[in-house]
């Protein structure tokens, strides 16, 4: 018995040091991040490191928030971002839709074709991509940028919503059209309002994605007028020397969309992540 207790004492151990050993290695560099935008950019490398030094300020952040440039690429990322969830989410929810009620040819085909797109690396497309971009006279245009993302959070958006749609009853429709009402109706006055949680879920993860991507827009974007968030942090580094304390600063200014979208709609989000796991 004492063995079995001595056991468990260790096993408790051994996992609380884990999560805490986890925990330091994902949080100790956003740490680091937050304390080399409160410093002077020659105290970044001192040896011993500090937390704090004597150069703690907040110009950093001054200068980010006072260049109309640095502005200019949070402004195109909210275009881009919130451009990107709300057409993702508008054809995924039809496309989830007509997966979840309808049966057609070479559906088993199309789905096997979305889900292969999630397997393709995007390093691969970048070229291919470019060109067709190009050729449609969409180089370093919103457009462009938009419709290069939807490529990639549509596949996940119709997945995860088909998974959510699925999870309700049929019987929803069918009331529906029992009352006169049609397929149509149904979508938007029933099933739409009652898939929220599933939604949310899915808008959130697809302006992560959106928000956070730099090959794409990097290659298909030229002007800063175009340029994004992190292609802004990017161009902080200059050929002599790097401005590390405004890429920190522009990256935790970065980082503060996301993680507000993440704080109101937590629940929402781990509850949409799940709903579709489980079929009724």
């Amino acid at each position: 018995m004492a063995a079995v207790k001595t056991r468990r004492t260790l096993a408790k151990v051994g996992v609380v040091t884990g999560l805490v050993l986890g925990g330091l290695f994902a949080g100790l560099p956003v740490l680091w991040m937050l304390s080399t935008s409160l410093k002077r950019n020659g105290e970044v490398f001192q040896s011993p490191p500090q937390l704090f030094t004597e150069g703690f300020s907040f110009d950093a952040y001054r200068e980010i928030l006072g260049n109309g440039t640095q502005l200019r690429f949070f402004l195109n990322s909210y275009i881009v971002a919130f451009a990107v969830t709300i057409l993702t989410l508008l054809v995924a929810v039809l496309a989830g839709y007509a997966f979840s009620r309808f049966r057609f040819p070479f559906q088993k085909t199309i789905n096997a074709a979305i889900i292969s797109v999630q397997a393709v690396p995007p390093i691969t497309l970048v070229i291919p991509y470019f060109g067709l971009i190009v050729a449609l006279g969409l180089y370093d245009t919103y457009a462009g940028l938009i419709l290069t993302h939807m490529v990639f959070t549509l596949p996940y958006a119709i997945i995860m919503i088909t998974a959510y749609l699925n999870t309700l009853p049929r019987e929803l429709d069918e009331s529906v059209k029992i009352d006169g009402g049609t397929g149509w109706t149904a979508l938007w006055r029933i099933l739409v309002p009652v898939s929220v949680p599933g939604l949310v879920a899915v808008g959130v993860y697809t302006f992560m994605i959106s928000w956070n991507e730099y090959l794409f827009a990097l290659t298909l974007t030229r002007t800063d007028d175009m340029r994004t968030v992190p292609i802004g942090i990017q161009l902080l580094m200059g050929q002599h020397s790097y401005e590390w304390n405004q890429m920190m600063a522009m990256s935790i200014l970065g980082s503060v969309p996301v993680l507000v979208l993440f704080l109101l709609f937590q629940r929402r989000f781990v509850g949409g992540l799940t709903a579709g796991a489980v079929k009724t």
